[in-house]
């Protein structure tokens, strides 16, 4: 048994559909036993987390994981700061510099990772 972590993550891009990353992350999320948060388009559960719509109220956050686009980030720059995370990771295709530099200026490490590959490699 994995004891619990605290590293506290939202996965941002969330997507009711089981064959998308975004899906299978919080999956792996859970079964390794990560706290989890989703906030997607549509209201829904994955793996029994309660994915949110819109900018919900959130505290705690130590990573985001983006699955959007980079024209999809700019709406939510300011909820990203505000949540005040120690890092985000830029799951392939989303590598955002300006939002990279808003982070790197407010002391959040930005990762071009994969989520998966580092819960997979136990180095999450």
């Amino acid at each position: 048994m994995i004891p619990k972590s605290r590293k506290h993550t939202l996965v941002l891009g969330a997507s009711l559909n089981p064959e998308r990353f975004s899906n299978i992350c919080i999956n792996e999320l859970v079964d390794n036993g990560f706290p989890v948060s989703a906030v997607g388009l549509r209201n829904g559960i994955v793996a029994g987390i309660a994915v949110m719509t819109g900018l919900p109220q959130l505290s705690n956050i130590h990573t985001v994981t983006l699955y959007l686009g980079p024209k999809n980030q700019p709406q939510y720059y300011d909820y990203l700061m505000n949540l005040k995370p120690a890092r985000i990771i830029f799951n392939p295709g989303t590598w955002n510099p300006e939002l990279a530099e808003l982070a790197a200026n407010r002391g959040i490490n930005t990762e071009q990772k994969c989520t998966l590959m580092m819960i997979s490699g136990g180095y999450y």
